[in-house]
């Protein structure tokens, strides 16, 4: 099903008019409105006047999210904050989340763009929709509620966690389509499984799953388990949240809605924009975003772009799963953790030392954090009461940090291997 034929299966070089239409006028109100981005442009010797169209993307610089950081809060917001109907924020370094203000009008395209995707995917309005996805300042939630009540759907807004309400509401309310990440879905599938719940008795038929990456094997899995057709949604709280681009009921890709967000694929040593077809890393440019445009966002997830049109008939462009990223960020269980965060608290405790390290893994289809920190030997004579109120209050500090639950160990000093290069902060069991 197409949402909007007029965009999604425009020709292509009525798509570029329309771009580049869209980037002139948001360069003007960038420059214009955005201190930080017309001193960048300054910088480069690049005025409004210089960008006739997308040809000229390229000459514009790029934002990376340590920029959004170190405008914190509202620095690169392009209206006043009366104009500012909505904030969302992730999580970042230093423990201050980067961001994103919403207009009114933004919040509108952002269902409009979401409505497209649960389209392509094959959900309706007679559908049931259950969002399993964290609402709050995380996008995921309420970015896939709008837009499914945008299509016209039912929506049940029962974000993340309590399983086996999940499961109830999931059988006594008939749910058609499932939003979660991928890892909760393979984790519902298996308390279904222990509920002795079969799929005769459940109704879902879609799947809507994002916010961490998953393969190819483990969409096999869901789909076996669970009885549904698994698409893969992806979206950054950066550029909007999820919708910026979502797989069709082919799965052949992501179709990219960019008559919003222009994709562009650059060497991520050189920052040289690639020819069609290579892997690089992901850039985009918002092209309708008033509260907080963006030029040239480095996403750091690595993949490449198909021009060609789909058999679905749109003809907007598809990029084609991620196959990693350029930056040692983590993803874990849809929430962005980077091991400086870690370190950053660790280095305030007194009984810590700066020595530490983050194994992740997956266990009953979830991802786990175990985090191995070394503290003094005085801590492992015969005083496990102090062992063990140190592990809560590290414990406590780092999930108020990541917005994550985590276990931690406390070992020996030397326990944790030395490098005279750079220390090996993660072992990433969920790769092995």
């Amino acid at each position: 099903m197409i949402w909007n034929e007029t965009i999604e299966c425009m020709d292509r070089e009525e798509l570029k008019e329309l771009q580049s239409k869209r980037l002139i006028d948001t360069v003007n109100r960038i420059y214009h409105n955005v201190p930080f981005y017309r001193k960048k442009m300054q910088e480069l010797s690049i005025y409004p006047e210089d960008i006739s169209g997308i040809d000229d993307l390229s000459k514009l610089p790029f934002t990376t999210k340590q920029d959004l950081r170190d405008n914190y809060p509202f620095g690169i917001f392009a209206v006043p904050m009366s104009e500012i109907i909505r904030v969302h924020a992730s999580s970042g370094t230093t423990g201050k989340p980067t961001v994103v203000g919403y207009t009114r009008r933004d919040i509108s395209m952002w269902a409009e763009v979401v409505a497209r995707s649960m389209s392509a995917a094959g959900v309706s309005k007679n559908d049931f929709i259950q969002i399993a996805y964290g609402y709050g300042l995380f996008t995921g939630g309420l970015g896939l509620h709008y837009g499914s009540e945008n299509l016209g759907a039912t929506v049940l807004p029962i974000s993340g966690g309590n399983t086996q309400k999940q499961i109830q509401l999931m059988c006594d309310f008939k749910t058609s389509v499932l939003a979660c990440t991928p890892s909760y879905a393979l984790y519902l599938a298996e308390a279904l499984e222990e509920s002795k719940i079969s799929l005769d008795d459940i109704n879902l038929r879609v799947g809507i799953f994002g916010a961490e990456p998953w393969t190819e094997n483990m969409r096999k899995e869901i789909e076996k388990k669970l009885g549904l057709k698994a698409i893969d949604i992806y979206g950054l709280s950066e550029i909007m949240g999820p919708g910026v681009a979502c797989e069709c009921e082919f799965q052949a890709g992501l179709h990219v809605n960019e008559d919003h967000f222009i994709p562009e694929i650059v060497d991520p040593l050189t920052l040289k924009t690639l020819s069609r077809g290579n892997v690089g890393e992901l850039v985009f440019t918002t092209v309708t975003k008033e509260g907080m445009p963006l030029l040239r966002y480095r996403t750091r997830d690595l993949t490449s772009l198909n021009y060609e049109k789909c058999n679905c008939g749109r003809t907007l462009v598809r990029m084609n799963k991620c196959t990693g990223r350029s930056d040692d960020m983590l993803i874990i269980r849809g929430v962005n953790v980077f091991p400086s965060q870690i370190e950053s608290v660790l280095l305030e405790l007194s009984e810590t030392k700066p020595h530490y390290l983050l194994i992740v893994d997956r266990i009953n289809n979830l991802d786990v954090l175990e985090v191995w920190v070394e503290v003094e030997g005085q801590f492992f004579s015969d005083k496990i009461s102090m062992l063990e109120q140190l592990s809560k209050k590290i414990k406590h500090k780092i999930e108020s940090t990541l917005g994550i639950g985590v276990s931690i160990k406390l070992v020996e000093p030397k326990t944790i291997e030395r490098t005279e290069g750079k220390s090996k902060r993660v072992i990433d069991k969920r790769k092995i």
